[in-house]
């Protein structure tokens, strides 16, 4: 196996998907691009949490050089509320930083939210 093909083996994405239903799923995936992790959430080739809440868009992918990178992005993302993920969404990166204080550190800062 030559470099460029060990490179692309081990590329990894943390994804984000909006769900029929208006939820998120946060997941992580091994390989050069998403299409085949995506087709298989549309088809529902795997029970699980987007089984029942098809169809589903993606909203956001990130690259990672390692596997482990992507799946500590994801538990991350996993742990975060659903303003911070819409935050990520949009690349709102004032906001995301906003919203990553804790709620007593946000008084008195000026809020993105609101402000514009």
């Amino acid at each position: 196996m030559d470099s460029v093909s060990v490179e692309a083996a081990l590329t990894a994405f943390v994804y984000m998907l909006r769900c029929a239903d208006g939820s998120y799923y946060i997941g992580s995936a091994r390989g050069e691009s998403l299409d085949k992790r995506l087709a298989e959430h549309q088809a529902g080739t795997r029970v699980g949490y987007t089984f029942h809440r098809r169809p589903v868009r993606l909203v956001y992918a990130a690259w990672f050089d390692r596997i482990t990178d992507a799946i500590a992005a994801e538990r991350q993302i996993k742990g975060w509320g659903r303003a911070k993920k819409e935050a990520l969404i949009a690349e709102d990166w004032d906001r995301v930083q906003f919203l990553a204080k804790r709620p007593s550190a946000r008084t008195g800062s000026s809020n993105p939210i609101t402000s514009s």
